[in-house]
This record gives structure tokens, C-alpha cells and sequence, in this order.
């Protein structure tokens, strides 16, 4: 992992992270910028969170809940295989990707680790900011479930 920032709230990137988002054609960075909006937001209004660490892992924009360790790491960028697509990537060994497909089965998405975006189409901001909150919260759930057993 290189560059790593805490943040709480979405200020400007760390160098390393914002070349990450400079390398990007710009209509797919403005959609990765506002998923890192929708990000610290969802972070800064979830109970349980506190504040995010935002670094490049696997050369990509994540966002890790290092100081509460509440949360699976959520990775952002650019889908480089298909032009005008980006993603949101979950960690591929939880159940957060078959639970969003539960709740929504109208968006789309890559396995059992992305759920798949087109510049050309709106952000479907409420389905993401749950899935984002579920993700952020992944390890307190299971904590918690963990305990009433």
C-alpha cells in the first residue's frame, strides 16, 4: 500500500491517489470523484465508522476503516476492459456482493467483487450508499452477531 491519508471528510486526494484519478479519461473521473464523495459521506453519517484511511491499493483508490476496523476496504476505479465503465470493488471473500444483488437485483455486477457502473447512466446514489454503509460496517455486524451466539 503507498500514500496512504486519513480523512474524514472528502478534502483534496493525496498525490499518489489523486494521479490515480488523474490517469482516468475525465467523464469517468468525475463519476469516481462523486463515488468518493458518496464514500466520506456515507463514512461521516454512519454510526460505528469514524474516520476513513484513503490509499492506493492494487493502484487503485480504497478506502479502509483503519481506526475503528468496522469496515471491509472499498476500492474505486475505472474499468479498463470496457471504455466508459468504473466500478465499486468489495472484498471478494465476503457476502457483501450476494447481499447487494439481493436488495438489488436491478444493478449490475462483475462476480462476487464490483458492482458495475456506465459513465452514461445516472449513479443510483441511495442503492450505493447502502451497499457503501453495509461494506463500511461489514466487520461491527459480524462482531455483533458473533456475540449474541
Amino acid at each position: 500500500m503507498t500514500s496512504a491519508t486519513k480523512r474524514s471528510r472528502p478534502g483534496s486526494p493525496a498525490p499518489a491517489v489523486e494521479a490515480a484519478f488523474d490517469a482516468c479519461p475525465g467523464p469517468v473521473r468525475a463519476k469516481l470523484l462523486a463515488l468518493r464523495r458518496l464514500i466520506f459521506d456515507t463514512a461521516r453519517t454512519t454510526k460505528g465508522v469514524g474516520a476513513l484511511e484513503e490509499a492506493l491499493k492494487w493502484g487503485q483508490p480504497s478506502y479502509l476503516t483503519t481506526e475503528t476496523k468496522s469496515g471491509s476496504t472499498i476500492r474505486i476505479d475505472q474499468e479498463k476492459k470496457v471504455a466508459g465503465q468504473y466500478a465499486v470493488y468489495f472484498h471478494c471473500q465476503t457476502d457483501l456482493v450476494e447481499t447487494f444483488r439481493e436488495l438489488y437485483p436491478e444493478l449490475r455486477y462483475g462476480g462476487n467483487r464490483s458492482i458495475l457502473l456506465r459513465v452514461e447512466d445516472k449513479l443510483p446514489v441511495a442503492e450505493l450508499r447502502h451497499c457503501v454503509a453495509l461494506a463500511l460496517t461489514y466487520h461491527l455486524r459480524k462482531r455483533k452477531a458473533a456475540k449474541t451466539k
